[in-house]
């Protein structure tokens, strides 16, 4: 028997993960990442629940747990399927939940290191914080970064750099340089209209305020409605793609159920190349 590939074996344990730790079921059986006030979220959700091999436990989580509990097995996923693929793209990666929400959480590394000071100025200046508003705000779930690179393992292979040369470089431990970001990775249990422009305003910001390459800006749901889902993935110019955690399973959720405006409007997005599975992600992320 055929060994299961890494990545789909992976998928496999983050619903095993999502099922013991995050999705819940109410009292008349709707899970958690639907809106219960709307039929077709909950028969959606409730659709895709069934094709997950496992049992969803019962009751509510409190607060922010479910987000949080979201993150922590995107971050597992990612972990576990990228860092493996070190053969496509060599270096000294690290993937981390950002546990702090400073608002310039991201300043630590090379792209974004002049927020820091200029989060400093608005502080200390209150019309210049006026003028600059939330520009500067960001705050990312998870983020993708690689560390600097020392001289010996550059000049493997051949002599590339010495004192002379490649001075301004991230890429040198040598530089005194900073980690460089390389995707920045927004994860929503589920998707309500008066916090999709905080997602995209984020995202915005990420590309307007870098100084060199822009990292990989992506989202990870389990929004269960393709007409949100669309309100975050349609468009170009700030996120570079949505990442649905069971789309397939999505897919067949909404054909059986005959939601052919929602089926369409699935196709559109992915054709459109602007939503994924989870399982697209780890290779997405090598490119």
């Amino acid at each position: 028997m055929t060994p299961q590939a890494a990545i789909a074996a992976a998928r496999r344990a983050f619903h095993a993960e999502l099922l013991r730790n995050v999705l819940r079921v109410g009292e008349k059986g709707v899970p958690n990442n639907a809106d219960k006030s709307n039929p077709y979220s909950a028969a959606i959700a409730t659709a895709i629940l069934r094709q997950l091999k496992g049992k969803a436990q019962r009751g509510a989580l409190q607060g922010q747990q479910s987000g949080n509990r979201f993150e922590n097995a995107c971050k597992e996923f990612v972990t576990t399927t990228f860092l493996p693929l070190s053969h496509l793209r060599p270096g000294k990666w690290h993937v981390e939940k950002v546990s702090s929400r400073n608002q310039i959480a991201i300043a630590r590394f090379d792209q974004y290191s002049h927020l820091k000071s200029l989060a400093q100025a608005a502080e200390d200046n209150r019309e210049l914080a006026a003028v600059l508003g939330s520009d500067y705000v960001i705050a990312p779930d998870l983020v993708v970064y690689r560390l600097p690179e020392e001289d010996r393992t550059i000049n493997a292979k051949r002599r590339f750099v010495d004192s002379s040369v490649a001075r301004q470089t991230p890429l040198r431990s040598y530089n005194d340089s900073l980690p460089t970001l390389h995707a920045s990775i927004s994860c929503k249990w589920t998707i309500r209209s008066d916090r999709v422009q905080n997602t995209r305003s984020e995202a915005l910001n990420l590309v307007r305020n870098r100084k060199g390459r822009l990292p990989h800006i992506v989202s990870v749901v389990a929004e269960p409605l393709p007409s949100r889902i669309a309100s975050i993935a349609l468009g170009t110019g700030d996120i570079d793609c949505v990442y649905h955690f069971a789309l397939p399973e999505l897919q067949k959720a909404v054909a059986d159920l005959e939601l052919h405006d929602a089926s369409e409007m699935l196709d559109i997005m992915v054709q459109g190349r602007r939503l994924r599975d989870i399982g697209d992600l780890p290779l997405d992320l090598v490119i």
